[in-house]
């Protein structure tokens, strides 16, 4: 036990083998003696210090004498008390390392030389700290180094020194090292990382900077202060016309890609959203052309018939010139959104174009068949990879104007899915009052869309969302009469077909007769695509004999027998309702009209009722409805009173492979079994429809035009209808309604007074059978 003098050492650990020097005046020893130096932080003093010799007195730079101090070993401080000049002596007990060595020693000694020299290879060591740690035999020394290390905490390190334990003090000290060496490791990864991206980034910029001196050199390209750069960008928004709020938004992505550089993986996602923003036709407007004759001559020309949209068309170009001419300011919520529904092949896809060119405007068409994505038409969030505007945006840019023809194809075809639904996005696009604030979520800013012309084309209305139809004015295209199917002919289907065969009108002419068999005995359609098809086949075989030698060929009725072969279309009316117990009815199928033959038969059994023909619920009930009636007017109709006695009645309705379904066949059905129970066949001119109530009353039903023009060409000349239908008669076209004869009929007894043929004898049971 020796006193010695207390040297407080603030926030800093010493350990044996360590030098220092500090101020004379802090240490207050002479050179020779000894001292305890024992770390403190925050006024707390370690249990354990180090005893240091004061080697030498020494005078520093700025003139104050110091002492160098050299620490030997450890040593713990005990009671203390003051000196005459008021320092502080303490008892110390001195605990000089031991130096036997065991297994377990040597082992640690081993351990932390490795880790050691591991820290030293990550901190760039040049050869002298290895060298040093080389040059220490004892285990206490060894585990002493640990010390030295700035990366341990003050903590760590009083603890060092507070082990005595020479084995205990080198496991602490490989914990301490192994703990700096996975930091250093971190680092290192780390810093390698950044280095490696550093590199990255300096080496693309070098090459794109290559790049664009080359291309600058070339005159392919320009660099950042050209058209390619902000300056650029900037020039071009100033120059695009942009509404003040799109503007802003543009500059302040602008904005974004100054401050993100070059070298930024995002400065490639704002460059492509500021060219969609610069590809709208902001401020382009096409001139239109506001003169209503003018528009319905070019309409006339492209198109035969289809009076219904040519009137609109029309009467939109006259409102339009008035408000212009009168000053009157232009309504943003007056757009127009026109329907077009119809069978295939009726020219509604083609009626767009030619709307287009009679208003003077770009015309789009967009086709939205099996569309099922919601982002088609609203666009993609730009958070996503690969973003885009949707299709409403493209067509504008594509059009080049904000005020084009856009014709919405197949609207009735829409989709919907887990992806959203489409028909919902075009709530917002074809409302007039909502269109002129459209927002695309790519672009995110408002984008007027209330000077545009939108068309649709459905094939039928069922499938069309309520919400969605009730913002469109439908136009029904119910078909062409076989006047205008002739026409259409002449006056442009059969001059494109000559001109797709190579022919001239020098190598082929047809006369009017030779189109009008061609319509009547080949084809049976709303539209003219199988017309088209036909004239096809014909100029085809013509273009083979004219290749082959022939002179001048004049299309007639022999030469279209003989290059359209036998007749594909047979008017079956006068054959198929030449026995009782068959009538002719009228319907409406996806492809137009259509008329269908309805047959009964009577037998013996007792199965009641049997129906046949793919018939839906609602047509079953029409025909049990009008056995009903049938049964409960028998002696008013003449039927003998055991013409239902142990008999079985069957319907069937061909052809057996196509659905049917709809009430339009009640009246049909009824003339049929009272044809075949009265056996008064059904007049073979006379076609009818309407849906039959118990009390046989006739009730009004749907697609009265298009069953009408299906009647007429089929070679019918009498039609019953509703009573309450009688105001669809005015869409029949002029022409068809001077040929045919209407019976509008209130009650189903008017409807067999014209149907049926002059009554004779009440037929009774026995004489019932199976009509052919």
């Amino acid at each position: 036990m020796t006193e010695l003098l207390l040297v407080p050492v603030d926030d800093n650990v010493i350990f044996p083998g360590m030098s220092l020097v500090v101020p004379a005046a802090e240490v207050g020893a002479e050179k020779g003696e000894q001292v305890l130096l024992v770390p403190r932080h925050e006024g707390r003093f370690a249990a354990v210090g180090t005893v240091a010799d004061v080697a030498d007195r020494t005078r520093m730079p700025n003139g104050v004498t110091a002492v160098q101090l050299s620490a030997l070993h450890r040593g713990k401080a005990g009671t203390g008390s003051a000196d005459d000049a008021g320092r502080l002596r303490v008892d110390v007990e001195h605990h000089p390392d031991a130096t036997e060595r065991d297994g377990r020693i040597r082992e640690l000694e081993t351990t932390y030389r490795a880790v050691v020299e591991e820290v030293l290879e990550l901190r760039g060591d040049d050869g002298r700290g290895a060298a040093l740690l080389r040059g220490i035999d004892e285990p206490g020394a060894l585990a002493d180094t640990a010390g030295w290390a700035p990366e341990i905490p003050y903590a760590e390190k009083v603890a060092l020194l507070e082990t005595l334990d020479v084995r205990e003090r080198l496991e602490l000290a490989v914990r301490l090292q192994r703990e700096r060496l996975a930091e250093l490791q971190v680092r290192k990864t780390l810093r390698e990382d950044v280095e490696s991206g550093a590199a990255k980034a300096q080496r693309e910029y070098v090459l794109r900077r290559q790049l664009e001196s080359i291309r600058k050199e070339l005159g392919e390209g320009s660099d950042d202060s050209g058209a390619d750069g902000p300056d650029g960008y900037r020039t071009k928004i100033a120059e695009a016309g942009m509404p003040d709020h799109v503007r802003e938004q543009a500059e302040r992505e602008l904005a974004r890609l100054e401050r993100t550089g070059e070298q930024s993986g995002e400065s490639s996602m704002i460059r492509t959203y500021l060219d969609w923003l610069l590809a709208l036709p902001w401020a382009s407007l096409s001139e239109e052309q506001l003169d209503p004759a003018a528009a319905r001559t070019v309409l006339d020309a492209d198109h035969t018939g289809l009076e219904d949209v040519k009137d609109r068309i029309v009467e939109y170009l006259a409102v339009r010139k008035l408000r212009r001419d009168r000053g009157v300011e232009a309504d943003r919520k007056a757009g127009t959104i026109l329907t077009l529904v119809g069978p295939p092949g009726t020219g509604k896809t083609s009626i767009g174009e030619s709307v287009a060119r009679a208003m003077g405007r770009e015309f789009v068409r967009m086709s939205l068949g099996g569309v099922r994505d919601e982002a088609e038409i609203r666009g993609h969030r730009r958070t996503y990879v690969g973003a885009l505007p949707g299709r409403l945006v493209r067509a504008l840019r594509d059009a080049g104007t904000m005020n084009p023809v856009i014709l919405l194809d197949e609207v009735d075809k829409v989709g919907a899915d887990w992806r959203g639904d489409p028909s919902a996005a075009l709530l917002e696009v074809l409302d007039p009052a909502q269109n002129h604030a459209f927002r695309d979520h790519y672009l995110d800013v408002e984008i007027d869309l209330s000077q545009v012309v939108f068309l649709a084309t459905a094939n039928q209305l069922d499938t069309i969302p309520g919400p969605l139809l009730d913002r469109m004015e439908v136009i029904s295209f119910d078909g062409y009469t076989v006047e205008e199917k002739v026409a259409i002919a002449r006056d442009h289907l059969l001059p494109r077909q000559v001109t797709s065969a190579g022919l001239t009108t020098d190598d082929v002419t047809a006369d009017e007769s030779a189109l009008r068999l061609v319509v009547s005995e080949y084809t049976r359609e709303s539209g003219v695509r199988q017309l088209d098809r036909a004239l096809g086949k014909l100029t085809r075989k013509i273009a083979t004999e004219v290749a082959s030698g022939s002179g001048r060929v004049v299309v007639d009725t022999e030469v279209v027998r003989r290059h359209l072969g036998r007749q594909r279309v047979f008017t079956e009316a006068v054959e198929r309702t030449a026995v009782p117990g068959v009538a002719t009815g009228m319907a409406v199928t996806g492809a137009g009209g259509d008329v269908l033959f309805i047959e009964a038969a009577s037998m013996v059994g007792d199965e009641g009722l049997i129906l046949t023909g793919q018939l839906g619920d609602v047509m079953k009930e029409s025909a049990r409805i009008a056995l009903s009636w049938v049964r409960s007017h028998a002696t008013d109709l003449g039927i003998a009173e055991d013409a239902f006695t142990g008999r079985s009645f069957h319907v069937h309705v061909p052809a057996g492979a196509i659905p049917k379904d709809g009430p339009s066949a009640g009246v049909t059905m009824a003339t049929a079994l009272v044809s075949l129970l009265t056996g008064r066949p059904v007049r073979h001119t006379v076609a009818m429809t309407g849906e039959l109530t118990l009390q046989g009353r006739v009730l009004p039903i749907g697609g009265v035009k298009q069953k009408v023009l299906a009647a007429h060409a089929a070679g019918l000349t009498q039609i019953v209808v509703p009573e309450r239908n009688r105001a669809d008669l005015d869409d029949v076209p002029a022409d068809v309604a001077a040929v045919l004869e209407f019976h509008p009929s209130m009650t189903i007894s008017e409807v067999l007074d014209v149907a049926l043929e002059p009554a004779t004898e009440p037929v009774s049971a026995p004489d019932l059978g199976v009509a052919a």
